[in-house]
């Protein structure tokens, strides 16, 4: 009996450990990154890191292969590019129900990011920070997708923008800091 009850507090006390450095390992997250893959038959592809910092999440992106122009892009719910067209990301990540909007308006989707510019060689780079972004709890982009879009968003069309078909997507994960 008093074997058992020791096993059975080594043992609670093993699962109590293993959730307290998982808990910790999770807040801990500092940098993210997805890596962008063509999507629609498109020729898009490139990086997007994630940063935490002192003033909110630094967003660095650099993406080739556009249309000259501005394109949507956005964070969707899911981490899936599986399908060829990359629906399998789901819509923007929402999990506030707020309406669509730009990137600095006071309510808008979490994954709403607004534009990103193509120069005339198809080249674009955006860095901005984000204050509403996390990488931990529900609300954690960590695992989700980042999705280009072929048009630019209107900023104002519900729930998406009509920011067109997506040409990239890339999964959202923890990055070697």
């Amino acid at each position: 009996m008093k074997r058992n009850f020791l096993s059975i507090i080594v043992l609670i006390s093993a699962v109590c450990c293993a959730l307290s450095l998982t808990s910790a390992s999770a807040q801990e997250v500092k940098k993210a990154i997805a890596v962008l893959h063509p999507a629609s038959g498109s020729q898009v592809m490139g990086t997007v890191t994630f940063t935490k910092t002192d003033g909110g999440m630094q967003v660095v992106a650099d993406i080739t292969g556009l249309t000259p122009g501005q394109h949507g892009f956005h964070i969707h719910e899911f981490g899936d590019c599986s399908a060829p067209d990359a629906t399998s990301a789901g819509g923007h990540f929402n999990p506030s129900k707020n309406p669509h909007a730009g990137h600095d308006d006071a309510k808008r989707h979490e994954g709403d990011l607004g534009n990103i510019e193509a120069d005339s060689s198809g080249k674009a780079h955006l860095e901005l920070t984000d204050k509403i972004m996390t990488m931990s709890g529900e609300m954690s982009i960590i695992g989700r997708g980042v999705i280009v879009h072929e048009k630019v968003d209107d900023l104002k069309t519900q729930p998406t923008g009509n920011a067109g078909g997506r040409v990239a997507c890339g999964v959202i994960g923890v990055a070697k800091p």
